[in-house]
């Protein structure tokens, strides 16, 4: 089970109020309520075409909502473009994995730090020593990251060529060069072999243990939903529909309703 669960002293570092998103004029995300704790490991799940992705795509500037607010760290960040969204804290992960293919891993790693650099073009023109310090210490960040992930070994492999598991660790790798607040992770699990979304589940929680991080992702693996999570929210048809301890969520009617289908009563 998740470390510590929701503890009311905790504020929160992202909410999200009366988020709606239309696509065609069906509501993709319908007045969603949202609020994710800091420090806390907060998993998304719901069925197919719930709306979960759109909130993400908000969340993180790929759309803007018709109506509501994102608030991250007590500002609002609504319809911001997503390079400055990354820039205040949220970085993010994608359900088809989104790496540079003919990039090395390193380089991968590097290229998710392009907000934190400072030193400008003039320094890039005329190679000034804080020019050298910055590209020192991009390197730095990213060699600790890929050990983190334990892909060191494959640290000049092109992306392209190593194993599909090891590219979503990358992704994460990528994301954490960020240095963010908010680790923002679509189905992380998705494809990865038992042992593989074990490891992952490690992973998670032992960075939330060791670094000043909070987790939302949306996830489909119920083992890991239940193995991780401090707290769930359950979306349908772009709405809430439950929020609560894995436990309280996993026994809840209504959601067992949600993902069988209304059909299947009585069968």
């Amino acid at each position: 089970m998740g470390m510590h669960r929701r503890h009311a002293s905790h504020e929160a570092i992202l909410t999200t109020r009366g988020l709606t998103k239309i696509f065609g004029g069906l509501h993709a995300v319908n007045d969603f309520d949202l609020s994710v704790h800091k420090g806390e490991i907060l998993s998304l799940i719901g069925p197919n075409g719930a709306g979960k992705t759109t909130v993400f795509n908000v969340v993180s500037g790929i759309y803007r909502p018709e109506h509501g607010d994102v608030i991250f760290q007590g500002e609002k960040i609504t319809g911001r473009k997503p390079h400055q969204i990354v820039c205040s804290g949220i970085a993010r992960t994608f359900q088809n994995i989104r790496l540079f293919p003919d990039m090395t891993c390193l380089e991968n790693i590097m290229a998710g730090q392009h907000c934190r650099g400072s030193s400008g073009l003039f320094s890039c023109v005329f190679r000034t020593p804080a020019m050298r310090r910055e590209e020192e210490r991009v390197l730095k960040v990213a060699e600790d990251r890929i050990a983190q992930v334990d892909l060191g070994p494959f640290r000049d492999e092109l992306a392209k060529n190593i194993a599909y598991g090891s590219q979503r660790m990358l992704e994460i790798a990528r994301a954490l060069a960020s240095e963010p607040k908010l680790l923002v992770l679509d189905e992380p699990s998705s494809g990865l072999n038992p042992r593989e979304t074990h490891g992952l589940m490690e992973f998670l929680k032992k960075l939330i243990a060791h670094e000043d991080l909070t987790i939302l992702l949306i996830e489909h693996d119920m083992n890991v939903v239940m193995g991780i999570s401090d707290w769930v929210v359950v979306m349908d048809e772009g709405r809430k529909i439950a929020e609560g301890t894995p436990e309280t969520v996993y026994n809840n009617p209504d959601v067992i309703e949600a993902y069988l289908g209304k059909d299947e009563e009585g069968a």
